[in-house]
């Protein structure tokens, strides 16, 4: 279902419940026609009567040639044996009857289709997320152009809050770029002369003069697009539960008709037997049972795009993590404040949060946030300077700061590595008092309050046998994450390129969940057989899930994983309940105790039965969470 186009999609759900509406009002007309006018329907030939039946079978005949397609395939599913009961009661002139079964094949697809997600969404939120023209340079003037026309070289002018179209290197102007929709990064980057941008990024106050690097193309965000292409493309078609059961259903129910029409020599049994053995369980029970657990999931705070995945989530063997805005809260904090000798704590601080108030570095508001919790005051700073590869410079109470890190120290003032504490797990800055070494400040981006619960909860109670986290981010911070939750396979550094072939091959073996909260996530959520995106900071990642957790909570997650296992227990009670039932039925038909019309009532009444039951799967049980008692 997710290779179907958006607008086709939506055709083809629309044009199954005008079927399904035309079968249902031929049938009405037929009975207040037939009973209303006490028509004899016993005299030879077509009558009033039968007219709005016939247009009923009519309407049918698209699903017949759907029926006749997965014929060719080799697919015997729960449809086939509704597609012959069509076919047998128009040539039996059972018109009422195989109105019927039009009704039931047709509005069992409807309802199913009313919540189906179509996946090529999100290759279509990743293109609308792009400009379609840029401001380009040209003898000093700025003109617009077709994104495509820019050339490696060409000047460009990103104005604030646009996207920025291409990778490229800032010649002029300061700003602040917000890159999560590609790096899953929450933080807004600083962008002045030298430092390089990418394309999908959100420029922030500032206007920035950029020279492209590589054609939009080639860019990252257009990597990104194909390698979104290529991971919709290739996702393997997931059979259905109702199908599976189907499978194995019609030939026994066509066995049962073919033999009771051979031992009568009575084709009206034959139909009898189709009629009453047609899997309407299967076409209706199931969808109601998810369309159920649909509303009772969004009532949790949790959006189903694919209703499928209902079906699939239960599973699952392998849980796949990315790291920032899913594991953690994508905020970091300051944990560590390491001075040297002679120096105080509280001094080094101010100075540090002082001049971090004149910077956009992503760590900035980490450290003025400490500050601001201790209560300090904070100074003017003078000759503030923060230049690619320099790090953040400034004058602060006649003292000269420079903010850096480990690897920008080495090439600048190597002699000072030896005074400096051994790295540890997550994110670091070192703080130079006129070029003379200060202090370390470590900060970290903490985990959430429910992963250590979770995360050690999948094998016992929900049977994964795999946990591993696939981020983008450095070893020593995914390190750091993995050893307070527990996790023990990282893969660290990974472009969205590798975290989908980690994902494939990951897939290939067992069924995956996957969670993440990024474009950059993106290509990983459709490859893998369910992907839970977090929150709403992607619409990328959103649309590419199957399901999406607004309010970012691992807890969420688990009602999930218990959603869906109860609707697949409630769709089977309901499938196989009511089968039974139709086989019991089926019996009655074969030795001839059951005309075709007879035998659609009944199997009405054993499908509302079945409905009844899959109804269930609405209601709210408790607890729903492992979790709700921890947390």
């Amino acid at each position: 279902m997710k290779q179907i186009p958006p607008l086709l999609g939506r055709l083809v759900s629309h044009w199954e419940a005008l079927i399904a509406l035309m079968a249902l009002l031929g049938i009405v007309i037929h009975l207040i026609l037939r009973f209303g006018l006490e028509y004899r329907v016993d005299q030879p030939g077509i009558g009033v009567v039968d007219v709005p039946l016939l247009l009923a079978l009519a309407a049918g005949v698209p699903l017949l040639f759907n029926l006749m397609k997965s014929l060719a395939q080799l697919e015997f599913g729960a449809d086939l044996l509704a597609g012959l009961s069509i076919l047998t009661a128009l040539l039996l002139d059972e018109y009422l009857a195989g109105a019927l079964i039009v009704l039931m094949l047709s509005g069992g697809h409807a309802l199913e289709g009313w919540a189906v997600r179509r996946a090529s969404f999100a290759l279509e939120a990743l293109a609308n997320r792009m400009p379609s023209v840029v401001h380009r340079y040209h003898n000093g003037q700025l003109e617009d152009v077709a994104l495509d026309d820019l050339a490696v070289g060409d000047v460009i002018s990103v104005y604030p809050h646009e996207t920025c179209p291409v990778d490229g290197i800032v010649l002029d102007g300061q700003s602040t770029m917000n890159e999560a929709y590609l790096t899953g990064e929450p933080f807004l980057l600083p962008k002045a002369v030298g430092a390089n941008v990418i394309s999908g990024a959100i420029n922030g106050e500032g206007r920035l003069t950029v020279q492209a690097t590589s054609r939009a193309v080639d860019s990252r965000y257009a990597k990104i697009m194909q390698v979104m292409r290529e991971s919709e493309q290739r996702r393997p078609r997931l059979r259905r539960l109702g199908d599976r059961i189907g499978a194995l259903y019609t030939p026994l129910a066509l066995g049962i008709a073919l033999l009771a029409w051979g031992i009568s020599g009575d084709p009206v049994r034959f139909l009898s037997v189709l009629v009453v053995a047609t899997p309407c369980p299967l076409l209706l029970a199931i969808p109601v049972a998810v369309i159920g657990s649909v509303s009772l999931a969004a009532r949790r705070g949790i959006v189903i795009r694919n209703p499928g995945v209902l079906e699939q989530i239960a599973t699952c063997r392998v849980a796949i993590f990315d790291k920032t805005g899913t594991l953690t809260y994508g905020h970091p904090t300051v944990t560590d404040i390491l001075v040297a000798p002679g120096m105080l704590r509280e001094d080094v601080l101010a100075w540090v949060a002082s001049l971090e108030r004149y910077s956009r570095h992503p760590l900035a508001v980490a450290i003025l946030a400490a500050a601001r919790k201790e209560s300090l005051t904070l100074s003017d700073a003078e000759e503030v300077s923060e230049r690619p590869g320099e790090g953040l410079k400034g004058r602060v109470a006649g003292k000269r700061l420079v903010i850096t890190g480990r690897s920008k120290l080495q090439a600048s003032h190597p002699e000072l590595l030896s005074h400096l504490p051994a790295p540890a797990g997550g994110l670091e800055c070192v703080v130079l008092v006129d070029e003379t070494y200060a202090g370390l400040f470590r900060l970290h981006d903490e985990p959430r309050l429910e992963g250590r619960d979770f995360v050690h909860h999948l094998s016992p109670l929900h049977g994964f046998e795999r946990v591993m986290i696939v981020s983008g981010d450095r070893e020593s911070e995914v390190r750091y994450l993995a050893d307070k939750i527990g996790i023990l396979e990282v893969h660290a550094g990974q472009s969205p390129e590798q975290k989908l072939a980690l994902v494939r091959k990951a897939t290939r073996e067992a069924p995956t969940l996957f969670m993440g909260d990024g474009t950059n996530d993106a290509p990983a959520l459709t490859a893998a057989t369910v992907g839970v995106a977090f929150g709403q900071g992607s619409e990328v990642a959103s649309e590419a899930a199957d399901a999406v957790v607004l309010d970012s909570s691992l807890a969420r997650v688990d009602e999930l994983l218990h959603i869906g296992r109860r609707m697949r227990v409630i769709a089977l009670q309901s499938a196989l309940g009511g089968m039974g039932l139709s086989l019991a039925a089926v019996g009655i038909a074969a030795m001839g105790h059951l005309s075709p019309v007879q035998g659609a009532i009944l199997q009405e009444v054993i499908d509302v039965m079945a409905i009844l039951n899959a109804l269930r799967a609405a209601l709210t049980p408790h607890p729903l969470s492992d979790l709700i008692n921890k947390h």
